[in-house]
C-alpha cells in the first residue's frame, strides 16, 4: 500500500483508526512500524485527536485486596447505569514492590507517573505500555515533591523531583533544594540548576502536595513564611526550568486554608475547601486565574456546597460539572455536580475512598516507540510482542 497510495493519503488514513488498529498494523512490515511509531506521527497524532471526549480514567485504591485499580467510564452516563458498557476495568500491568500501592504523582495528557520510593513508572494505558525509569541520582531521604508535565518547546514528556535539603525550608538561610528532571527524549535524569531560582521561605502545601500541569508548566500549592505569611502557588516552567510565585488575592484565603491547584477550562484554578469540623466539608469554592500572571484576574467561580459530611472534588468535566467523590466509611461514590442547576447524579460507581484520582482518557501514542518493562523481559514470540 505504501507503493501505491500517496504518503499524505496514507497518514490521513492512518490517524483515523483506532489506536487497536494501529498497534497491530506495525506488524504488517517494518515501513508500517517505522511510521506509526516515529516521534512525528505521534505527536501529530495526539495533536489531531486530542482526547475521546467522554470517557475519564478513575483510580481507587481496592482495601480488600490492597492494590490500585483502574477504571474507564462515561462522562455523560446520565442513565446511573454501573454496566460493563459504562464502566470498564482497565488493567495496570504491574504490581508494587515494597508496597500495596502505588503514589501517582499525576498525569500530563493521558500519560501517568506512579511512584514508590526510588521507583518511578510512566504508563500509558491507552496503549497499554509503560517503562520503568532509571534510579535518579538525588537519593536525600528530607521532603520530596513530584510533578509530572509536558515540555511544549522540546515536545517532551518531563517528571520533576524537588527534594528540600532542609526540613525547616522557611529560614531564609536554609539552602535552595535540588532539582532533577527526568526526560522521556533523553532516556535519562539530570540535575538541573533550577533550585537557584527558587524563591526562599517557600514550602510546598503537605495538604494538596500533587501539581496541576497546564501549557508547559507545573503548579504547586505553597506557603510564603515571609512577612507576610501567605498562601502562595509555586510553578515552574517546563522549558527554561525556572521557579515563579503567583500571588493570591489579598485577604481572600487564610493561612490554614485548604487550597489545592487544578485545571478549570484550560485556565489555573484552585479548589479551597471549608471545614464545619476537622472532617466535614462545609464547602468548596473554585476560584480561576482568567489571565494568566494577572493577580485581580483571580475570580471566584462558583461554590460547592453539598449535604454530605466527607467529599472531595476529584475532576472537572468538559461539560462544566466537577466529578466529585462522596466519602463514606465503607466506600465511596462517584458524583456528576453542576454548579449552574445544583443537581447532583449518581454515576453508579462505588468503591474504595482512599488515594481517588481522575482524569480524561486521552488518544496518545506516547511510549508506543518503548518496549514494554514486562514483556521485553520475557521470552516471547514476535508475533507476542507487536501487540
Amino acid at each position: 500500500m505504501l507503493e501505491y497510495l500517496p504518503y499524505e493519503v496514507l497518514l490521513e488514513i492512518l490517524h483515523r483508526l483506532p489506536v487497536k488498529s494501529l498497534i497491530q498494523f506495525r506488524c504488517v512490515s517494518k515501513s508500517y512500524n517505522s511510521l506509526i511509531t516515529s516521534p512525528v506521527f505521534i505527536k501529530s497524532s495526539f495533536t489531531r485527536s486530542h482526547s475521546d471526549s467522554n470517557k475519564l480514567i478513575v483510580r481507587y485504591l481496592d482495601v480488600k485486596y490492597h492494590i490500585e485499580r483502574y477504571k474507564l467510564i462515561y462522562e455523560d452516563n446520565d442513565k446511573n447505569d454501573s454496566s460493563s458498557e459504562q464502566i470498564q476495568d482497565l488493567e495496570l500491568p504491574l504490581r508494587s514492590s515494597s508496597r500495596d500501592y502505588f503514589r501517582l504523582l499525576g498525569s500530563a495528557n493521558g500519560l501517568f507517573c506512579l511512584h514508590e520510593e526510588n521507583r518511578f513508572i510512566l504508563w500509558n494505558p491507552c496503549i497499554r505500555k509503560f517503562i520503568t525509569l532509571p534510579n535518579p541520582s538525588v537519593t536525600y531521604f528530607l521532603p520530596c515533591y513530584l510533578a509530572i508535565g509536558f515540555d511544549l518547546r522540546t515536545d517532551d514528556y518531563k517528571v520533576v523531583r524537588i527534594v528540600y535539603q532542609s526540613v525547616n525550608v522557611w529560614y531564609e538561610v536554609a539552602k535552595p533544594p535540588l532539582v532533577e528532571v527526568y526526560s522521556v527524549s533523553e532516556g535519562s535524569w539530570r540535575v538541573t540548576s533550577a533550585g537557584d531560582s527558587y524563591p526562599p521561605r517557600i514550602s510546598i502545601s503537605n495538604w494538596h502536595p500533587q501539581a496541576a500541569y497546564l501549557n508547559g508548566a507545573v503548579y504547586f500549592a505553597a506557603n510564603d513564611w515571609g512577612d507576610a505569611q501567605s498562601l502562595i502557588v509555586l510553578s515552574f516552567d517546563l522549558g527554561d526550568e525556572v521557579f515563579r510565585l503567583i500571588s493570591l488575592p489579598n485577604g481572600k484565603f487564610g493561612l490554614d486554608a485548604d487550597i489545592g491547584t487544578s485545571v478549570f477550562n484550560g485556565l489555573l484554578s484552585l479548589i479551597c475547601y471549608g471545614y464545619q469540623h476537622l472532617s466535614t466539608v462545609k464547602s468548596c469554592s473554585v476560584w480561576v486565574m482568567k489571565e494568566y500572571g494577572v493577580v485581580d484576574s483571580w475570580t471566584k467561580q462558583f461554590t460547592i456546597e453539598l449535604n454530605m459530611l466527607r467529599w472531595e472534588v476529584l475532576r472537572f468535566l468538559k461539560n462544566d460539572h466537577v466529578l466529585v467523590q462522596k466519602i463514606e466509611s465503607h466506600g465511596s461514590k462517584l458524583l456528576s455536580y453542576d454548579p449552574e442547576s445544583q443537581q447532583v447524579k449518581n454515576l453508579g460507581f462505588y468503591r474504595s475512598p482512599y488515594y481517588s484520582y481522575a482524569d480524561n482518557y486521552v488518544r496518545n501514542l506516547t511510549l508506543l516507540d518503548k518496549p514494554n518493562d514486562v514483556v521485553s523481559k520475557r521470552k516471547v514470540s514476535k508475533k507476542r510482542k507487536c501487540r
